[in-house]
């Protein structure tokens, strides 16, 4: 018996898609009576009907809804395997888009980008400064190369990159720290809480929100910041954006009782490890040496 071809179950799924031979042929650019002996070619050498007529349409079987979706599995990963080689055959990706959380630490990122831009002068880079799923949505969209989140990405497989301690702080003038003791949750909730959008459109969260009466919703890190330092609220910040700030005695931590310190895990994660180019990977890589040289050390000097 002969074997039934990917390109018959091509013209099955389009049939399928598209309700019927005359449409499918439309959009796949073959006649309708070669879709059909195509069809009906498969049914023979497998012996069994995968489409019955429903007035002037066609539907699967029932056996042909099962044997359709394993054939789209086929359909995907062939198209992926010409994805691949066609990317091989090119070369150089001209341009790589990538999500980046915004408290990955600065001075890593600009590390790696000088690094890769000495490799790779001639690639574009777009860089997206992310807040919470707002990278892991694009990479959902498959609308970013490479991903850098502390989000958990369904379905894609990250690698952890570095680990990003948070810390309490309002400047030392701020009413919270003229209380003068140990700080709970019903204090904070009395004062602003300086919070970072999330920058995802559809699954935006308010992670890290105590309820606190007043809040006030920002877009980017840098601007919390910069309200943190005029005295507007309180907020959790990367320790490495904060530090310098912390002893020029800009910003100090507040005295909580618990919880005064957080600890986010962030992953580097590919679209398509598989799919990716040399630029992409060179840019993971610069990333994950930047961190190795400028992130192991800690502030634990900071008070």
């Amino acid at each position: 018996m002969s074997r039934v071809t990917l390109a018959q179950w091509k013209m099955l799924a389009a049939v399928v898609d598209h309700g019927g031979f005359a449409r499918a042929a439309e959009v796949v650019h073959k006649s309708p009576s070669t879709l059909n002996h195509a069809v009906h070619k498969l049914e023979e050498q497998l012996g069994v009907q995968v489409l019955e007529p429903i007035g002037r349409q066609v539907r699967l079987t029932e056996a042909g809804e099962l044997l359709l979706r394993r054939a789209r599995q086929l359909i995907e990963s062939a198209a992926s395997l010409e994805d691949v080689a066609s990317r091989l055959a090119e070369g150089l990706e001209a341009e790589i888009v990538l999500a980046i959380d915004q408290v990955f630490p600065a001075a890593a990122q600009a590390k790696a980008m000088e690094r890769f831009s000495e490799m790779y002068p001639q690639v574009r880079v777009q860089l997206h400064e992310s807040v919470l799923n707002g990278g892991t949505e694009m990479l959902y969209d498959g609308r970013a190369d490479l991903v850098i989140s502390g989000m958990e990405a369904q379905g894609f497989l990250g690698e952890p990159l570095v680990s990003v301690r948070f810390i309490a702080v309002a400047h030392p003038e701020h009413a919270l720290h003229q209380l003068d003791r140990a700080l709970d949750l019903r204090d904070l909730a009395q004062y602003r809480q300086l919070v970072v959008r999330d920058s995802a459109l559809r699954q935006s969260t308010d992670a890290g929100w105590l309820k606190a009466e007043q809040r006030w919703t920002v877009g980017h890190l840098n601007t919390s910041l910069d309200m943190l330092k005029r005295g507007l609220g309180f907020a959790w910040m990367p320790e490495t954006r904060i530090a310098d700030d912390i002893r020029r005695g800009e910003l100090k931590p507040l005295p909580l009782t618990a919880g005064s310190i957080r600890e986010v895990p962030i992953q580097i994660i590919f679209r398509d490890r598989d799919r990716a180019g040399p630029a992409a990977h060179a840019m993971a890589t610069a990333l994950k040496q930047a961190v190795g040289e400028l992130c192991p050390e800690r502030f634990d000097s900071l008070e």
